[in-house]
């Protein structure tokens, strides 16, 4: 070939070709006939090949022409898929979405979230931030996090909760994604009495307390401010494991999920006491006013997919 073939040949030659006649491939093209002849013919001279052969009822491909227009259809389809890849490529979501996260991944189907992440929304960027429950409202409010996930009543770092008009819109945006039982572990040593006992007489025995950022503080301050009684906590700590392992040595009580609870007794011989629990819900969340970003939407569609 002396020159490359322009595109607008290809095409002339692929309609003509498909046709079988240039009058009717001319006003699929929105061209006059003879510019369609013109094109055939340059590419005929280029390529130094017959293309078509003229027949009672049109034109009809060569076996020559007909190889060279399977392979001119490829070139026509391969520019389709550029086209609607670079669309895709430049409508799709893309930045960085910050996520809260907070005690154990598995619980919160973490990694089944970030796939789904990845593998719908590549362009987005996922980072990471673990924390107790109580610093993700704190984080959205500060514009550090975008989503993240929560243990316990939204309305509790919601300064207009509760106290708004009817109509008029609150902080947060929460998907309760489960419901959680949270039950108290004692050591072995205090198993007599913690059995049979209630709130109020829990409450003078020693406790491992926790920082009012974490889900079991704003639990059981709920529960003994209801009840106007005081805990009493004599040693704090910022982790669940170690909190339990703090259980385990016998130095107090602690509140702790079902499923934990309950390996710990089978597992370490912790009591969990018998008269008392407390219900709360696990959410994903972020600020209403942002609740329409399309990265966030995103975010709630697949925690959604993953949790139903």
């Amino acid at each position: 070939m002396a020159s490359p073939t322009d595109l607008r040949t290809l095409k002339a030659f692929v309609t003509v070709a498909r046709e079988g006649n240039v009058t009717r491939a001319a006003e699929q093209l929105h061209l006059t006939q003879p510019a369609v002849t013109l094109q055939l013919k340059r590419l005929a001279a280029d390529t130094s090949i017959t293309l078509f052969r003229r027949t009672s009822v049109g034109l009809e491909l060569t076996l020559e022409g007909a190889l060279l227009a399977a392979k001119a259809e490829q070139v026509l389809a391969a520019l389709t898929d550029f086209g609607q890849t670079a669309g895709h490529l430049a409508t799709r979501l893309r930045g960085k979405l910050r996520i809260g996260t907070i005690i154990d991944p598995e619980f919160t189907r973490l990694g089944a979230f970030l796939k789904a992440l990845v593998e719908s929304g590549p362009g987005i960027e996922t980072e990471l931030r673990h924390g107790m429950s109580g610093d993700v409202p704190e984080g959205l409010r500060r514009n550090e996090l975008d989503v993240g996930y929560f243990l316990g009543d939204i309305r509790d770092f919601d300064p207009v909760a509760g106290v708004v008009p009817d109509g008029q819109e609150n902080l947060f945006q929460a998907k309760e994604l489960a419901r959680l039982t949270y039950l108290v572990v004692a050591p072995p040593s205090l198993a007599g009495v913690v059995r049979g006992q209630d709130w109020p007489a829990l409450a003078a025995l020693p406790w491992i307390g926790t920082p009012p950022a974490s889900v079991h503080n704003r639990l059981l301050g709920r529960v003994f401010g209801d009840l106007g009684v005081r805990q009493n906590v004599v040693a704090s700590v910022d982790q669940e494991p170690s909190m339990l392992a703090m259980v385990r040595t016998g130095l107090g009580l602690s509140l702790c999920r079902e499923s934990l609870a309950l390996h710990e007794h089978q597992s370490n011989g912790l009591v969990i006491a018998d008269r008392v629990q407390i219900e709360t819900a696990l959410s994903f969340v972020c600020l209403k006013v942002r609740s329409n970003d399309p990265t966030i939407q995103f975010a709630f569609d697949a925690i959604t997919r993953i949790w139903g």
